[in-house]
């Protein structure tokens, strides 16, 4: 056996002495393909298969005549094809025309194939190799008759994933690869031919798929553009490219979500099958472990469909003697993982055409028929060191492929299925199943579920002119807004600078402390009961009261609350507030009248109560509450609070039962919120009281804990401090026994205070207290921690709904009838009184205008006679419904209340435009009057033929809601002439007209047509002389005693 001087000689050639025979016949085999180590079909790691299986042929023929080419010995030579197809061919050439070669083993390259393949048919030299997998190369006839191929064709590969996408019912496929740049002159790549042929496969299968490709020499591909337009059309992606670009393709898919949301799988088509490669891609050494992780993540989303690697002993020990024959001979070392099948292939080619060769001998052949030993390898099944090889009738091997999927804990790529080429059919291998990304629990669909561009849900896209409109509309709304809110802005500040609150000092009366007549917490003041000893005295203060200045501002008695400050600085912050506090409205808070700002007259006017404070009324024995005057007092107090945590004031930070009045309708309002900033000059208790004192620290009864902790609470207090201190007035309406009572503790208010400090310390709860429901609600009022205390809406939503039974009832007669002892004001009372008998009687005088004519009623409200009148000329109109009585049989009672309610409502809207007065409605009948009670001269005539008109167009409109399909017919009739007109009954009075007048006009309506105006003579003559009715004449109508009478149709 003679070896290329590119490699080292072989120290045991196959065929030399003194195995072979001198005169042994030659078999030459050519080997063609790159000396260049990193091609995957390179001289050193094709030619030790080759060595190998010559060898195998030489031990097998052995000593034995019947062995396969007993006889014969085998010479390998090999040239450096360089993948050039200049430079190949040319070799080829060299090799037929310096020796004689029998067989081609290669070339490896697409490129160089192609021409020493049309050569070796010229030549008539079978030509075998693993390569020449592109489908160009499967119509062999005329140009390719005597190559074989050895792994089959890459129509093998779009089997495989036809099979896979049948599997997992997909049908959308994208492909992105690496091709050369067509510029470059270098031809497409095995990667193009590879996904040619898939892509060949999947549109045989009706299968939809896009394709991208990029040249992997180009250092600026962006991946992420290529990943986002195929992203968009598929979500199941196959890739063709060198290891290290499909790893910058799945670190780009990672960042774009591809692979952490599941819903993209990628195909990795491993050309090369080495498995350095193929069983864990993603690591690289050279990398941190961050990094190779990271990697690790990104290929959770891939699986790698490459040739199959035979699992059995027989292809290991075959692997361990090609890696020595490598190491020793040519001095290649292989990796530790097995020989890769396409140098397998190799190895097989040469025992393949033994066996060919042997066949073609044995019939009479010749060695140099290369047409005949080509056809004996051509379908037909031998079995090679991978099993049994099976070649079919185009002399294509049927090859095996296998599905690998990343086992996320160990990272190592593991078999999950095979697609045998003699089947084809996906076989699952036993206890494994493939991982897919994003934890699910099975394969994404192909598409989205609206598909790629939405065509698969309703489009509820609008058209171009809709979003036009809404665009303008939307600039017309934004303009709109903007222009409120500057109008509003300025329309503020115009008020904040017109100081509707301010008061001249000169139109303020004060009064003498006798006319007030009431404690301070009767109006809008300081406190009540002020206590005079101090607290080391031991003893508890008198009911001594502090009277609240009075004053008369524009006739009404106010109350007056200085300012102890030389000057006040109108800034904008106290501008704003004093203008919200002007704003505030409401039935149970005091309305602030305004304030002097002027030296030295600084003071706050604010509504005066005469009642007195909630203090004075729960101090009062005398004075019986009950359950219900307990919640109305309650209510009130919820109410006053909730508007004002919804307003801009947010709380009221001095809520206690003397800041809570009663004016003199028996109303509660609250006191003294907002103004904090004059209020701490006027309540600045800390500078002005000793804070030794019986009063200081009762002040503080009231006051939350945890603003009893502050050194300087905020003034204004909070929201839930507010709750706390409804909860100590609560207690106080319900034992009457003062702030924080304790039942047989006699605490002074500072020890009180100090215990509260401590948590849990409230005022005593009698069992004999009754109300529950109300003790619950104060309870979760007075909690320690602030979050859970209720607001004060739940709060007025309880207390409504625990006191309804006197919501809808007259609390304020209750509250006269407990108090009316007690009032020294009878004059409030009796206004009251009359202000509810006022309302009363104009609902009757609104009712009676409504039965009646205005003049009418007023004459009898004003208790004058209604005499019966004489009306020298009217106009009467008179319709009905034409076929009501047969709609009326087939519709429900209700229906028929519901048709003529819906009617005579539109008729009634209509009338009111018009000078006239309905008379009545009985049934379908419905009569209207013009020229009474007050005269109009002729225009009555004119005003009831346009109301006519008007009516019988809204007929026209008019739907009947049980029969929408049906046409209301209207059948008008008008006359003129005189009538007498009068109030008839006592007990319903009714407006009756009388004469021959009301009998004409419901002649001419009863002898007339539906959807028509009939007028009288004497009503055209009237019509006439405006010039703007046009009337014909339609015929006589039949009168009483065989009188006729001229219709006229309107």
């Amino acid at each position: 056996m003679s070896i290329d001087t590119s490699f080292p000689s072989d120290p045991h050639p196959v065929g030399r002495p003194p195995r072979f025979v001198p005169q042994a016949k030659v078999i030459r085999l050519a080997v063609l393909a790159p000396n260049d180590p990193e091609h995957q079909f390179s001289l050193f790691k094709i030619l030790p298969a080759i060595h190998l299986a010559a060898r195998t042929i030489e031990r097998s023929s052995s000593g034995n005549s019947s062995g396969p080419l007993s006889g014969w010995r085998i010479q390998i030579v090999n040239r450096d094809s360089k993948c050039s197809s200049i430079y190949g061919p040319l070799e080829a050439i060299d090799l037929y025309n310096s020796k004689s070669i029998d067989v081609f083993l290669g070339p490896v390259c697409e490129y160089v194939i192609s021409p020493v393949a049309k050569y070796a048919g010229v030549w008539n030299i079978p030509l075998l190799t693993a390569a020449a997998q592109a489908d160009g190369f499967t119509h062999k006839q005329p140009n390719y008759p005597l190559l074989t191929r050895m792994m089959g064709s890459y129509r093998e590969v779009g089997a495989v994933m036809v099979q896979i996408l049948a599997r997992f019912d997909w049908r959308v496929v994208g492909m992105l690869f690496h091709n050369h740049d067509v510029g470059k002159g270098a031809g497409n790549s095995p990667c193009h031919f590879a996904l040619a042929a898939v892509y060949s496969q999947l549109e045989k299968q009706g299968h939809k798929s896009i394709h991208k490709s990029f040249d992997e020499t180009n250092s600026s591909v962006n991946f992420t553009q290529l990943l986002l337009h195929i992203g968009e059309r598929s979500r199941i992606v196959v890739l063709c490219a060198a290891p290290r670009k499909i790893k910058d393709i799945m670190l780009a898919a990672q960042e774009l979500n591809m692979v952490a949301s599941g819903e993209y799988v990628f195909f990795n088509i491993e050309l090369r099958n080495s498995n350095n490669v193929t069983l864990k891609p993603w690591y690289n050494k050279s990398e941190t472990d961050e990094q190779n992780q990271r990697s690790k993540r990104a290929y959770e989303a891939l699986l790698t469909v490459s040739a199959r690697v035979p699992d059995t002993e027989q292809y290991r020990d075959f692997s361990d003697e090609v890696k020595r024959i490598a190491r020793e001979e040519f001095n290649y070392t292989y990796d530790e993982d097995p020989v890769n099948p396409f140098v397998a292939a190799f190895h097989e080619a040469v025992l393949l055409y033994a066996i060919a060769l042997n066949e073609t001998l044995a019939a009479g052949g010749d060695v140099s028929n290369g047409t005949a030993i080509t056809s004996r390898m051509w379908g037909r099944t031998f079995v090679g060191i991978s099993g049994n090889v099976s070649m079919d009738e185009n002399g294509d091997r049927n090859a095996d492929y296998s599905l690998l999927d990343m086992d996320p804990i160990t990272g190592i790529f593991q078999v999950v299925a095979n697609c045998y080429g003699v089947s084809k059919q996906l076989v699952d291998v036993p206890g494994r199943r493939i991982h897919w990304a994003g934890d699910r629990n099975g394969p994404p669909p192909d598409t989205p579920p609206c598909g790629f561009d939405n065509t698969k849900c309703p489009d509820n896209t609008m058209p171009i002119y809709a979003i036009v409109t809404i665009v303008l509309s939307s600039v017309v709304v934004v303009l709109i807004v903007t222009s409120a809110f500057i109008y509003r802005h300025y329309k503020e500040e115009a008020e904040i600078a017109s100081m509707t609150w301010k008061i001249a000092w000169n139109e303020v009366v004060l009064f003498s402390g006798d006319r007030t007549g009431r404690s301070s917490g009767g109006a809008a003041g300081g406190p009540s009961g002020s206590n005079l000893s101090t607290e080391t005295t031991g003893n508890f203060p008198s009911d001594k009261q502090l009277f609240i200045q009075t004053a008369n501002y524009k006739g009404m008695v106010v109350a007056v609350k200085a300012i102890p400050k030389s000057k006040v600085e109108l800034n904008r912050p106290l501008l704003l507030e004093l203008k919200r506090m002007k704003d505030v409205t409401h039935d149970h808070l005091v309305r602030f009248i305004g304030a002097s700002v002027t030296a030295p007259h600084c003071c706050l006017l604010t509504e005066y109560c005469p009642r007195g404070s909630l203090e004075d009324i729960l101090e009062n024995d005398q004075i019986q509450l009950d359950a219900m005057f307990r919640r109305s007092l309650i209510h009130d107090i919820t109410k006053a609070m909730a508007y004002i945590h919804s307003t801009e004031i947010r709380s009221h930070g001095n809520l206690k039962s003397s800041n809570c009045v009663v004016d003199s309708r028996f109303v509660l309002k609250v006191t003294d919120f907002g103004l904090h900033s004059l209020r701490v000059a006027a309540d600045d208790d800390d500078a002005n009281d000793d804070q030794n004192s019986y009063a200081y620290w009762k002040r503080k009864l009231w006051t939350a804990p945890e603003l009893l902790r502050i050194e300087r609470p905020p003034p204004e207090g909070t929201p839930k401090g507010d709750v706390y201190s409804f909860a100590i007035i609560t207690h106080e309406i319900l034992v009457r026994h003062g702030p924080f009572y304790l039942a047989d503790n006699h605490l002074s208010p500072r020890g009180k205070v100090n215990q509260v400090n401590k948590p849990a310390f409230r005022p005593a709860i009698d069992d004999d207290l009754g109300d529950e429901e109300v003790v619950q609600m104060m309870k979760r009022c007075w909690v320690e921690d602030p979050n859970e205390r209720p607001d004060f809406p739940v709060l007025k939503a309880t207390i409504r709904r625990l006191n309804k039974d006197n919501e809808s009832g007259n609390i304020l007669d209750n509250l006269l009838s407990r108090m009316e002892l007690y009032a020294n004001n009878l004059e409030q009372l009796v206004e009251e009184r009359t202000a509810d008998y006022l309302e009363e009687k104009q609902r009757c005088e609104e009712l009676l205008y409504q039965l009646l004519p205005k003049p009418v009623a007023s004459q009898l409200i004003a208790g004058q006679s209604v005499l019966a009148e004489t009306f020298d000329n009217v106009t009467i109109y008179f319709s009905d419904i034409v076929g009501f009585t047969a709609l009326s049989a087939e519709s429900a009672p209700l229906q028929v209340v519901d048709l003529l309610n819906d009617l005579y409502t539109c008729f009634d809207s209509i009338i009111e435009n018009f000078d006239v007065y309905k008379v009545e409605t009985i049934g379908d009948a419905y009569m209207v009057v013009s020229g009474l009670p007050v005269r109009n001269g002729n225009l009555h005539a004119r005003e009831i033929a346009r109301m006519s008109l008007r009516l019988l167009q809204a007929v026209g409109h008019f739907r009947i809601r049980h029969r929408p399909n049906d046409q209301l017919k209207l059948r008008i009739g008008l006359h003129s002439g005189p009538v007498v007109a009068g109030v008839v009954g006592l007990k319903m009075p009714r407006y009756c007209l009388f004469g021959d007048t009301v009998n004409t006009a419901s002649r001419m309506e009863s002898h007339g047509l539906a959807l028509k105006i009939h007028v009288s003579p004497a009503t055209k003559a009237l019509l006439d002389s405006f010039g703007t009715f046009r009337l014909e004449l339609r015929g006589d109508i039949e009168m009483k005693a065989r009188k006729f009478l001229p219709n006229f149709r309107l």
